[in-house]
């Protein structure tokens, strides 16, 4: 039965939230006027023909959702020592929660640079905490869609099924069920659920003090990761589109997953990065947070966050890739057969067994030891494989967008569409002037790991 409190890991990320790091999630989706789409889902033509009017594509959307009963919650606070609940909106007005916007700039990249504006900027705690906005003036007629969703509303994946919910697609089992109050009697009986409740609270203590255990053993000494950078909340995102046609050559000819293959391109990225900026001498392997999805064991009407972890480590000090590759593979296997239960990993499964009072006394001062534990983030946000629109428009790109920890400087999102893999980097800190030689230095590891299979 979902219920109208918020978990522990939502209040978790709720406490992290601060001017310096927002923790909410974006995307960013490119959408290609109708007549564009008979090649391609962006082919080229004329701008003129495909200009879409902002004002009618957002009244489009906020029909839409209205109809989302999760995007009407908003925070209702608990005190110090309850948990905080969520409540609908009882003024809830769908239109004040999107906006239009023209671009005008004859930049090099105008949509970029005014997408890592947007998205730097923190969702209103006193509304349901999502945003979004349609923006026009994009080459050949093209308009984008931005969207940012705060973490302790849902995880990526039930991020991915409300923004889902506004596109034409959109299916009634899309719509990511609102919390109620709890009612009803359980149909079990008293007895047996009570010994079934008492067996699951000793295995989750159990299971709790083995990731305990394995974390204090995680942590690293200093000196600290050269990825770590001072607290700002300056932001820089950067797109990058690779063929996921040369991700899957590369899986056929050395096996493993396609999230594998992102992984080592990934750690191909941050050694040539980290050259590039003179870290020659500490090119350390680094560590990746890969969260892992726990919804099928928490049920599919699973509200807020549903999640735990994995602990990666990036080999960015092996100068082949074949080999970083293999490292990848290996270390991700390794993290398949111990589960997402268990390990140093399982964080945000620990984080979700801790009361919520815990957590606002502690957590944003904990979360600034994030870098001993981890350098990075790199999620995958899952989306169907039938072609997504908006008004008829057809998706060609869509970037997802992680939130960074304190003292983090880079973060990866990737999302698998049609036939590209779309990598959105979110930078901060001394990081923000330097997105586009990550970008570059992404591709050119994607290059170099093609080149070898044949």
């Amino acid at each position: 039965m979902p219920s109208d409190r918020l978990s522990a890991l939502d209040t978790a990320f709720l406490c992290v939230d601060q001017p310096a790091t927002p923790m909410h999630m974006g995307a960013v989706g490119v959408f290609s006027p109708p007549h564009r789409a008979r090649g391609s889902a962006c082919s080229a033509g004329s701008g003129s023909q495909g200009h879409r009017d902002a004002r009618a594509v957002a009244a489009l959307i906020a029909e839409r959702a209205e109809r989302v009963p999760r995007l009407r919650l908003r925070l209702r606070s608990g005190g110090p020592l309850l948990p905080d609940r969520w409540q609908t909106d009882p003024r809830f007005d769908a239109a004040a929660h999107i906006s239009t916007h023209q671009i005008t700039s004859d930049g090099a990249d105008p949509l970029t640079a005014h997408a890592s504006r947007w998205l730097a900027t923190a969702l209103d705690p006193r509304a349901p905490l999502w945003n979004v906005q349609v923006v026009t003036g994009l080459p050949e007629g093209r308009f984008a869609l931005l969207v940012k969703i705060h973490h302790a509303l849902c995880d990526g994946a039930g991020a991915a099924e409300l923004v889902l919910g506004l596109l034409d697609q959109a299916q009634p089992a899309q719509a990511m069920p609102g919390p109620s109050l709890p009612g009803g009697a359980d149909r079990a009986p008293l007895l047996g659920s009570l010994w079934r409740g008492a067996q699951r609270m000793v295995g989750e203590t159990v299971e709790s003090v083995g990731i305990a255990a394995d974390l204090l053993r995680a942590v690293r000494p200093f000196p600290l990761s050269p990825t770590i950078t001072e607290l700002s909340a300056r932001r820089q995102l950067g797109f990058v589109r690779l063929d996921a046609d040369d991700v899957r050559r590369v899986r056929r000819a050395q096996g493993g997953t396609t999230n594998d293959v992102v992984l080592a391109v990934l750690s191909g990225a941050l050694r040539e990065w980290l050259r590039g900026r003179g870290e020659e001498q500490r090119l350390r392997t680094l560590r990746a947070l890969v969260p892992v999805s726990t919804r099928r064991r928490r049920g599919k009407d699973a509200c807020g966050n549903a999640l735990s972890s994995y602990l990666c480590e990036l080999p960015v000090g092996l100068d082949d890739p074949l080999e970083r590759l293999r490292a990848v593979s290996g270390a991700m296997n390794r993290n398949k057969r111990t589960g997402p239960w268990r390990g140093a990993g399982a964080l945000p499964v620990l984080a979700e067994r801790l009361p919520s009072v815990v957590h606002r006394l502690a957590t944003r001062t904990v979360a600034h030891a994030a870098p001993a534990l981890f350098d990075t983030v790199i999620t995958t946000v899952p989306l169907p494989r039938l072609p997504l629109s908006l008004d008829g428009a057809a998706l060609c790109e869509t970037y997802p967008v992680v939130p960074l920890a304190p003292h983090q400087s880079v973060g990866f999102a990737v999302a698998t569409y049609r036939d590209g893999v779309h990598v959105g980097l979110n930078t901060g800190g001394d990081a923000v002037h330097q997105v586009g030689a990550l970008a570059d230095a992404v591709t050119k590891s994607m290059a170099a790991l093609t080149q070898l299979c044949p």
